[in-house]
Parts: structure tokens; sequence; C-alpha cells
């Protein structure tokens, strides 16, 4: 993939994150996050493998689909 793309990922990926700091419905707040952390796992790979990027984002992926799982739930 070319640079450039995998720059407006990375973009994309903190936009999505300063926007799940804005957001007020937890719910909404848990998805744009997993979106935005799914993004930097994207960007991670594409840029070299940067494990430092990837494996926090990955792991905060996983605690965010158990908590949106857990709420579906109730």
């Amino acid at each position: 993939m070319s640079s450039e793309i995998t720059n407006y990922i990375g973009y994309a990926a903190s936009v999505f994150i300063v926007l799940s700091f804005i957001l007020k419905d937890l719910t909404k707040i848990r998805i744009v996050n997993l979106v935005g952390c799914i993004c930097f796992v994207i960007y991670g790979i594409f840029s070299g493998m940067l494990w430092p990027v990837i494996i926090p984002n990955a792991i905060i992926c996983f605690v965010q689909i158990y908590h949106l799982l857990i709420a579906k739930k109730k």
C-alpha cells in the first residue's frame, strides 16, 4: 500500500480516537473507538509492522468488542 494511503489511515485513526472522547453515549464511544483502533492496527501493519502501535490497539479492540457484546446481552 502506498505511504500516502497509509498516512491517511493513520490520520483517520486519530480522528476516530479523538471523536470517541467527544461522544456521550457509551455504546457509540466504544464503536467509534473500536474503528479508530482498527485503523491504527492497519496503519501499524502497513507502516512496517510497528508493534508498539499494533499491540496496544489490538488489545483495545478486543476489550471494546468484549464490552459491546456484554452490553448487548443485557
